[in-house]
């Protein structure tokens, strides 16, 4: 077995750390020299584990403050809906309105699944995304049953199934592929969305990477960008 390098070692714990909120988002992290008596390292070796952290964006060096923790998800270059306004980030709320069930893959998914996914069965649930209390995204979400049991909504942290991923299992995503297109809306989906059938929307199919092998998460996206525009990060 290949052994771990300290920095490694320091790296894994500095990240475990983050994941489970022990360093909030927005908080600096202990000194270099905190963290070299900790561990009876050199700085050399601290360094190495934080220049890592950084090229995962866990965090970031601000000169004369230390390493800042990062919301890790909105530096993956990834899509979500927003105000018009850059200075005014508006309260998003989900509402789950298909809880996680056990079925079959839905052929509609854009990408192709893997050999293994395909001998599985898939874990499938349903959310729409509000913006002051109005419907703005309807969003189908799929993943494998083999790379990851059903998680209840009760376990949700904070709602989120992909803080969930983070706090609770330590899974991260790690980038994502995306096709986007525009298509008129369909019956269920205006109803979803509360505007008229065969108003054009904009439609996302996304599949995200995470760092648990086999484990990808599949999702479609019906986006009323009316009123909200969608800019380069993504609230999951």
């Amino acid at each position: 077995m290949k052994k771990t390098k300290k920095y490694q070692r320091i790296q894994e714990y500095i990240k475990k750390r983050i994941q489970t909120g022990k360093h909030p988002v927005g908080s600096y992290l202990p000194s270099e020299h905190s963290f070299c008596h900790q561990f009876n390292t050199t700085r050399t070796t601290v360094r190495k584990a934080l220049d890592e952290l950084m090229k995962e964006g866990f965090i970031e060096k601000e000169h004369g403050k230390g390493s800042k923790v990062l919301e890790r998800r909105k530096s993956l270059g990834l899509l979500t809906v927003k105000g018009f306004s850059g200075a005014i980030d508006y309260e998003v709320k989900t509402i789950l309105t298909k809880e996680p069930k056990v079925t079959d893959w839905d052929p509609s998914i854009a990408f192709s699944l893997t050999k293994e996914e395909q001998k599985s069965k898939c874990v499938y649930f349903q959310r729409v995304r509000h913006i002051n209390d109005k419907p703005v995204v309807l969003e189908n979400n799929w993943y494998s049953l083999n790379a990851l049991g059903i998680i209840t909504p009760n376990k949700f942290v904070e709602g989120s199934f992909f803080k969930t991923l983070s706090q609770e299992y330590l899974i991260e995503i790690m980038g994502a592929e995306q096709e986007l297109r525009s298509i008129p809306a369909t019956k269920d989906i205006a109803h979803n969305l509360g505007i008229s059938k065969g108003n054009s929307i904009l439609h996302i199919s996304v599949r995200f990477r995470t760092s648990r092998a086999g484990l990808n998460l599949y999702g479609d996206l019906y986006c009323n960008t009316k009123e909200y525009p969608i800019r380069n990060s993504y609230f999951l």
